[in-house]
């Protein structure tokens, strides 16, 4: 498929020529630049979010930048629900042949805020894991199958430097959600690894990549936003295309014989 001189010598290269590639959570931020990274270098990328009118800039994106015969195909899916899950899967199968990289990316914290421990519902703390940790699975569970009668697939999982430290938004399923992501990770890459499907993991620092994160960045204030920028050794923040790039790596045969991995993409954050 490609060799790894294609990639160290520019990300302008066919690198995902004939892959076909699904990236959940692609209507904006971390998911949209994934989808465009892959459809730039040559996959055909199924974008899949909750989101629906903000998928079509995403294709609209896609579109522009695909290159080396890439190709770019939205659909609608709640990740929290199995048998949505499981009917996108079967309609990227159905229509594209196969199913090579998996990109988990949907997630977040759902519109919630930090609330003390004992002030958390079960519905709380159940809405941020369902989408952080349980769609994973639901996602994982309905591919693998496709990628075991292939004989090759790549899943990457993207969680949170909450998931390794602790999370600067004080929201406990979240931190706990991105946790559990990293072990599912660890777990499903010694399960998959015979079938030649590595599964690794890429946990962003932060970055001002949505809506949300961008409130968050906003209520920090000029000292918050100071302190966090002197805690990351390159002294500033990350972008969505940063992360894009770890995640293609993951998925590129230039990773072949790396699995159970996880990779902070963070600028070299103290805190995480």
């Amino acid at each position: 498929m490609e060799k790894l001189e294609d990639w160290a010598m520019s990300p302008a290269s066919p690198v995902f020529a004939g892959r076909v590639a699904l990236v959940t959570g692609a209507a904006h931020g971390f998911g949209r630049a994934i989808a465009v990274t892959l459809a730039s270098r040559g996959a055909h990328v199924w974008a899949v979010d909750i989101i629906e009118t903000e998928l079509s800039e995403t294709l609209a994106t896609m579109e522009r930048e695909a290159g080396f015969g890439g190709q770019g195909r939205i659909a609608v899916c709640d990740v929290t629900n199995e048998a949505e899950v499981n009917r996108v899967v079967a309609q990227v199968v159905d229509q594209s042949g196969r199913l090579d990289i998996l990109v988990n990316n949907a997630g977040g914290v759902v519109g919630q805020r930090h609330k003390p421990i004992e002030d958390v519902t079960r519905d709380d703390w159940q809405r941020v894991v369902d989408v952080n940790l349980t769609g994973v699975f639901h996602m994982a569970r309905a591919v693998a199958p496709v990628m075991k009668r292939q004989r090759y697939g790549r899943i990457v999982n993207v969680s949170s430097g909450a998931g390794r430290s602790f999370s600067l938004t004080g929201i406990q399923a979240y931190a706990s959600a991105k946790a559990g992501q990293i072990g599912f990770t660890r777990q499903l890459a010694r399960e998959l690894g015979p079938y030649q499907i590595t599964v690794n993991n890429v946990a962003p620092g932060f970055v001002r990549s949505n809506p949300s994160t961008e409130k968050q960045w906003q209520a920090m204030g000029p000292e918050g936003q100071a302190a966090l920028l002197e805690d990351i050794a390159l002294q500033r923040l990350g972008t969505a295309q940063d992360i894009a790039e770890a995640v293609a790596f993951f998925a590129s045969n230039a990773a072949q014989w790396v699995s159970g991995q996880v990779i902070s993409v963070d600028g070299g954050s103290q805190m995480f």
